[in-house]
């Protein structure tokens, strides 16, 4: 007689099986559009440099920010948005036109495993960036280690989910791989600007600040910061978490109402 463990384990086991045959496919795919892996890999790497005037001229002492830990997490939020985000908007459109979709869902994997699997090499290549980044800014930019590692990891964490979830909501509105360059903008510009990630949403005038924290990445950047800042109470970080939380559960209900798995011709 089969433990209720051993039924568990053979269920799950498929799956993790079509999983890991479609991020392998998905890696396969992704390695050979150069521009999509220049953008995924340099961009998160670079662009956080152009903050660093910034920052220097902001006043960070006094809300107990360092440059170091400001631009570790303009690093994440660009990793985020350019590796994990605008890739996958681009992977999602891209499959849905070429009715790759279209045939997976006629074969074992559901339209869940075949969203995740899409989304796996993007995640783990956003996750393995934040880890070098993390490693590199404690070390050449001084930021030190982390007050409060498990909350950089909660953020990190929301912040790779909903990145994905977004993209896949931003391909249900896009016809074209060309146009998810477009489309994909107002949420890239809106998350740089706005959630922390240019520039702290503390050194923002308070009513600004306490707007700009709604947006969707802002509790995830604002947890990854804290993280190494150590400033977020407990009751301020169970806030921002449930915010997180609440953003990732509406992204993937959007998703499974309008995601399109046909064409868009």
């Amino acid at each position: 007689m089969s433990s209720p463990a051993l039924g568990t384990l053979g269920t799950l086991a498929p799956s993790v099986r079509r999983l890991r045959a479609l991020a392998r496919a998905e890696l396969t795919l992704l390695g050979r559009n150069r521009g999509v892996v220049f953008t995924a890999l340099v961009v998160p790497l670079v662009l956080p440099f152009s903050v660093r005037p910034a920052l220097d001229r902001a006043d960070l002492g006094k809300q107990g920010i360092s440059v170091g830990a400001a631009m570790l997490t303009a690093a994440i939020g660009f990793s985020l948005l350019f590796a994990v985000y605008t890739s996958l908007v681009n992977a999602y459109v891209a499959r849905r036109e070429e009715l790759v979709l279209k045939r997976l869902r006629t074969g074992e994997p559901t339209d869940p495993e075949i969203l995740t699997g899409t989304a796996l090499p993007a995640i783990t290549v956003g996750l393995a960036q934040a880890l070098l980044l993390c490693a590199g800014c404690a070390v050449l930019l001084h930021a030190g280690a982390p007050r409060a590692p498990y909350l950089t990891v909660l953020g990190l964490v929301a912040g790779l989910v909903l990145s994905a979830a977004l993209a896949a909501l931003t391909a249900s509105f896009t016809r074209t791989v060309e146009s998810g360059q477009v489309t994909a903008l107002p949420l890239v510009f809106v998350s740089m600007a706005g959630s922390g990630i240019m520039f702290p949403t503390e050194v923002m005038p308070e009513k600004l600040a306490s707007v700009c924290e709604l947006l969707p990445l802002s509790p995830a950047i604002r947890l990854v910061r804290a993280g190494w800042t150590g400033q977020l109470s407990a009751y301020e970080a169970l806030g921002t978490l449930a915010t997180a939380l609440a953003w990732i559960l509406v992204a993937v209900l959007a998703v499974r109402r309008w995601f399109r798995w046909e064409p868009r011709r």
